[in-house]
């Protein structure tokens, strides 16, 4: 694992991506916490930096870490789920969590009653329109109210 640091945006005017978790270790350390956000599809889990003591299996580096559950559970479409994950990435670079390790979970699917495409604007507007209010909105607050409890 790298720098923590988000690399600077390539010359095609893409947003830069915030780096990843990749070991099977840190997933399970971050999910075996309480969800500290969630919204109607998803849950978000994390632990902030500076790591607590007992964190030793967590990347080196503040962050902002991120990883992705997607599963087939919560969408049965390959096409869903990498429209899930392209979406939480270019929210999360927009508006990156606070330094720590972060997991954003899908915790259910959407109707395909109500979106029978696996990858229409729809469905697109949907997910962006949850997660910008789940790390824009949503996390400071309850980061914010954690700290309060702190004191």
């Amino acid at each position: 694992m790298g720098a923590a640091a988000v690399s600077p945006a390539p010359a095609s005017g893409a947003v830069p991506r915030l780096p990843s978790l990749r070991r099977r270790a840190h997933f399970e350390r971050i999910l075996a916490a309480a969800p500290l956000a969630q919204s109607e599809h998803f849950a978000l889990h994390g632990i902030a930096w500076p790591w607590p003591p007992e964190a030793e299996t967590l990347p080196r580096g503040p962050g902002p870490w991120l990883g992705l559950v997607v599963s087939r559970r919560g969408a049965r479409r390959a096409v869903t789920r990498n429209l899930i994950k392209r979406q939480a990435r270019a929210v999360a670079a927009l508006h990156p969590p606070p330094p720590g390790a972060w997991v954003l979970r899908l915790k259910r699917g959407w109707p395909t009653s109500e979106f029978p495409s696996a990858a229409s604007r729809a469905l697109r507007r949907a997910v962006r329109a949850e997660l910008m209010w789940l790390l824009r909105d949503r996390l400071p607050q309850r980061l914010a109210g954690l700290k309060e409890t702190d004191r």
